[in-house]
């Protein structure tokens, strides 16, 4: 059975955050959310403690709609 994405996310003072990280492989993507609405994206190599930093740096668990809204610029 495939590992599912994990999404996450962290709101800073100007901009936001949302990070999608594939366990499998340890692969994913990036996305920055600037207050203009540009959204800045980069794929990502990550190693198997990505998931421990984002906790550490206070990223929240979140679900895949928000991240896709972004990533295809809905929202």
């Amino acid at each position: 059975m495939p590992t599912l994405p994990k999404y996450f996310k962290r709101t800073f003072e100007d901009y936001k955050v949302l990070v999608k990280v594939n366990p499998a492989d340890w692969t994913g993507t990036e996305l920055i959310v600037h207050p203009d609405g540009k959204i800045e994206k980069t794929e990502m190599e990550f190693d198997d403690e990505v998931l421990e930093d984002l906790a550490v740096d206070e990223f929240e668990e979140t679900g895949a709609m928000e991240f896709n809204l972004y990533l295809k610029g809905v929202k």
